[in-house]
């Protein structure tokens, strides 16, 4: 690999900084998917390189970004960045360009001040920690002295794939960055009053880069050292000198899905960030994530179904379906086919919970089984009645935290009636060829419909 334009020859130190195996090992684990840039003087001014022959540039080792180093040895390179975010691929054009193959994106706010006015920076850093931490985000969080000012940095890992099922990488890291200097903004603005020299800015964009850790500053002999939050309060720009630095390499430290529930808040708050779409998906995905769905919920929604189907009487279908979940669930874990947990003997049958008092309810086969119920008609188990609003609350509102209730109301009712009558009177019947092949998969079934049938509406309506 040979340079096709005249930088000025780099300076024996920084070469030497780069070649060290800490160096190397440092960079390459930060760069590893993202595109990277390389800054330096020459003849006519700054120079900034982020293609080859084509290319992106990239490494994915430390060996390669040594290689990287020697290849441009006889220029004058100073500085090393790489993107906020983190690509399945970069290996072309058409990698970068695509929206779809970025997999990961480092929230980052970008601090700026000055060597001499470095304090500015730390006093803003110390606001946006704050406020992450109260939010809390705190494992994994990071800080990078950048040279003449400071970069906050959230670890992308701390982004679950909880969120980014709803918006794409880049949107939600962008959001919770603005979100963050939105809220302060109040505190931020009074800090700068007083040190003019102060910015904060969300930098978060497609192509945007960061300098990497451990990178040299592109004007002053500093390299960008990590450090994390606990050493706010004690941390001095000579941590940054070249040839002594010190680094914490606790920055690759995080909790997956820390910062979920922030970015959530951020997306709903700042949807214009990321449009109708993702706007949708936000709501979709925070139902369905602060849903307990289970199979409980689908035995009662099956069963519901099938008393319907076989009578017409919804208000008494909610009761029955609730009533015959709380019995397979009570059959499960004290009946006769319990099973034991591991070291513990296999528990002794237990009689079902107590009908209560003759005079309160009355025994009774309905869809061949022995049920009670109450004088009101309404099914009970140990004396207590299922009503109607016992179901919604228990049933019909956790499944509508997942998809809509009427939508997996109508589909248990389609599936439920392609079985003949004799199955759906058969209890054993029922439970082995209606409810066990579906009893994982029903809901999700139903999710994933629902989300379709929306993604193509509104793929209609944007045009």
């Amino acid at each position: 690999m040979g340079l096709e334009f005249a930088l000025d020859p780099v300076d024996p130190r920084i070469l030497e900084h780069y070649r060290r195996d800490d160096v190397a090992r440092e960079v390459a684990e930060f760069a590893r998917g993202r595109w990277l840039a390389l800054e330096g003087q020459g003849e006519g001014g700054r120079v900034f390189v982020r293609w080859w022959r084509g290319r992106p540039l990239a490494v994915s080792s430390p060996a390669e970004f040594k290689a990287l180093v020697e290849s441009f040895s006889r220029a004058g390179v100073r500085s090393v960045y790489a993107t906020a975010c983190v690509y399945g691929r970069v290996a072309s054009k058409e990698d970068v360009e695509d929206a779809g193959n970025v997999v990961a994106a480092t929230p980052s706010w970008d601090i700026d001040a000055s060597l001499e006015e470095w304090e500015a920076a730390i006093e803003a850093a110390k606001l946006i920690v704050r406020f992450l931490e109260e939010r809390g985000v705190k494992e994994s969080v990071y800080l990078k002295w950048s040279g003449e000012g400071v970069h906050v940095h959230v670890h992308e890992g701390a982004l679950s794939r909880r969120v980014l099922e709803l918006a794409d990488p880049l949107t939600a890291a962008r959001a919770l960055v603005e979100y963050t200097i939105r809220k302060l903004e109040g505190e931020l603005r009074a800090l700068a009053g007083k040190r003019p020299v102060l910015k904060v800015e969300n930098l978060m964009d497609p192509k945007r880069v960061f300098t990497v850790p451990l990178s040299v500053h592109r004007r002053v002999d500093k390299v960008a050292v990590c450090f994390k939050p606990e050493s706010l309060d004690s941390f001095d720009p000579s941590w940054a000198d070249l040839g002594s630095f010190k680094h914490e390499p606790r920055w690759r430290e995080h909790r997956e899905g820390e910062a979920d529930e922030l970015a959530l808040d951020a997306l709903k708050a700042l949807s214009a960030l990321q449009g109708p779409l993702s706007r949708v998906r936000v709501e979709e995905v925070e139902r369905r994530e602060g849903a307990k769905l289970g199979r409980f919920q689908v035995m009662a929604l099956l069963q519901a179904a099938r008393y319907y189907a076989l009578t017409g009487d919804l208000e008494k279908a909610k009761s029955f379906g609730l009533n015959r979940a709380i019995f397979y669930a009570w059959a499960k874990h004290y009946g006769p086919a319990a099973r034991p947990r591991r070291g513990e003997e296999k528990p002794k049958p237990r009689r079902p919970p107590s009908p209560g008092r003759a005079e309160e309810v009355s025994e009774s086969e309905v869809l061949g089984e022995t049920v009670y119920a109450t004088k009101d008609g309404w099914f009970a188990m140990g004396g207590v009645a299922q009503k109607p609003s016992d179901y919604d609350r228990q049933v019909a509102r956790v499944i509508d935290a997942a998809v809509p209730y009427e939508e997996a109301w109508r589909r248990a009712l389609e599936y439920v009636r392609s079985f003949p009558r004799s199955v759906l009177e058969d209890p054993q019947e029922f439970y082995r060829r209606v409810y066990e092949p579906v009893r994982d998969s029903f809901l999700e079934k139903v999710v994933k419909k629902e989300e379709k049938k929306v993604g193509s509406t509104l793929d209609l309506f944007l045009g």
